[in-house]
């Protein structure tokens, strides 16, 4: 090329320059001439140390990955006749995911005539996504295919922004730390996890986990179930 519009180290156009006057002016200040665009006419050239550049777009990468959200998909599987404490604990899991912005894909299996009465699986699902409403959004209705109907919840826009920390009954979820005690804040006590695993089932009739009631930490291959 015979020719190349030139920009200074400085980020300011210093105009279109015969090629070897560029080459002479970017050795002249210790620094490389790289053609940053080379469909235009004439071909554009910036003055700068490559090292440098290099380093400071792959910085710049990084912190593009970094920032990047990585949304996983999570199954958990109810049966229409499914008991208060196996509910109360696969909501205890679905809360868990969508607190750890995880999707979770909630799936009704009908066995036999069951599947005749599509409508327990929509009432299922509907008071499962009205008991977790300040954590999620729906993101596909309830959808029957075969024997299966399918619902999609996603985290909310506050849990997106780290702005819910509370489970839908007012107490805060609880966290497994080091030691694999949990801490409940329902009373600022630590709970082992043999303590919790005898939790569920202790709320009575309502439906709705007590201030203690959280679901012991499935294994995954407890969630899939």
């Amino acid at each position: 090329m015979p020719e190349v519009r030139l920009v200074g180290e400085d980020g300011k156009q210093i105009g279109v320059v015969k090629t070897p006057e560029a080459l002479t002016y970017a050795q002249d200040r210790d620094l490389d001439l790289v053609e940053v665009a080379p469909e235009a006419r004439p071909p554009v050239c910036r003055v700068l140390d490559y090292s440098k550049y290099k380093y400071e777009q792959a910085q710049k990468q990084k912190a593009a990955r970094r920032h990047q959200q990585q949304i996983t998909i999570r199954e958990i599987k109810f049966r229409p006749k499914i008991a208060q404490n196996d509910y109360d604990t696969k909501k205890g899991h679905v809360t868990r995911f969508l607190k750890a912005k995880d999707k979770v894909k909630v799936t009704i299996m009908f066995r036999g005539r069951e599947v005749t009465h599509p409508e327990r699986g929509t009432a299922l699902l509907d008071r499962l996504s009205g008991e977790l409403a300040e954590i999620a959004v729906i993101e596909q209705s309830p959808l029957q295919d075969g024997r299966n109907m399918t619902m999609m919840l996603a985290p909310s826009k506050a849990i997106l922004a780290g702005e819910k920390d509370e489970s839908p009954n007012g107490n805060q979820v609880a966290v497994n730390d080091s030691s694999g005690a949990k801490a409940d804040s329902s009373d600022g006590k630590n709970r082992s996890p043999a303590a919790s695993a005898l939790s569920p089932g202790s709320n009575g009739n309502d439906g709705q986990p007590g201030a203690g009631d959280q679901p012991a930490t499935p294994t995954p291959s407890d969630a899939g179930g």
